[in-house]
């Protein structure tokens, strides 16, 4: 906020973005659109979750992870490594952008409560409790999966057309996942699990999620992280500073 302009820029940018979103919600309403037995009511809940973690990447993560690359390219990444810190945390963490997540998170926020008002889902502490674990499920999974083109780039230096296959992954992500086929959606749950993080926090409160979907929801995120470390770990040992 130290740069009010670019502050307000940013808002106004990402409210446009919004905008362009919003139109989903209203061709659903407007068409009366059913994905299986889901209503335009439970479809407003995954388009404001997707909406919530769209904001929360971009105003946590997405600032960081395109900047490793250019660490690695310039030899910056040498000063970052003395640090007394760890150099994970360092790169992937080090800013953190107000402007964006502010209206994704209000709006989020707003359908997400409006669609749980509709379906009379009781707000109950079971409820509220389920939503916000598969939420930090879903920001864990998302800072490991779009941090892997970033790691990637200690081997090729410039994986920017991996990231935008990610980011088209990730836009595809903001309906639920029973408008894809099965197959589309085992991948997207159990291999590159894109479909956890719009998709677990509302089928849980609208009790959708069997046993075994509802324990995978909460240890994938672990299981990444522990394979994100590695991965990590490896590359590091592979780069090769500004001086050789």
């Amino acid at each position: 906020m130290e740069y009010r302009t670019n502050f307000i820029l940013g808002i106004a940018v990402e409210i446009a973005y919004l905008l362009s979103k919003l139109l989903y919600v209203v061709v659903v309403y407007k068409s009366d659109l059913h994905i299986g037995d889901i209503p335009p009511d439970g479809i407003l809940m995954f388009v404001g979750t997707y909406t919530m973690m769209t904001g929360l990447y971009s105003g946590l993560f997405f600032t960081n992870f395109v900047r490793i690359s250019d660490y690695v390219r310039t030899g910056e990444l040498d000063l970052l490594m003395v640090k007394p810190i760890s150099l994970q945390f360092m790169v992937s963490l080090r800013y953190i952008d107000l402007g964006m997540p502010i209206p994704n998170l209000v709006a989020g926020i707003t359908m997400v409560s409006i669609g749980w008002s509709a379906l009379e889902i009781p707000v109950t502490a079971y409820h509220l409790f389920l939503f916000v674990l598969y939420l930090l499920s879903a920001l864990v999974i998302t800072y490991c999966l779009m941090i892997i083109p970033a790691i990637l780039s200690f081997w090729f230096v410039n994986t920017g057309g991996l990231a935008g296959i990610f980011y088209a992954i990730w836009d595809a992500n903001n309906m639920p996942m029973p408008i894809y086929p099965r197959l589309i959606q085992r991948i997207g749950v159990y291999v590159l699990p894109f479909l956890v993080i719009t998709n677990f926090g509302p089928l849980s409160v609208m009790e959708r999620l069997d046993g075994g979907l509802m324990l995978w929801g909460a240890l994938v995120p672990i299981l990444l992280l522990v394979c994100v470390r590695l991965i990590w770990r490896k590359a590091i040992k592979n780069y090769s500073s500004a001086s050789g």
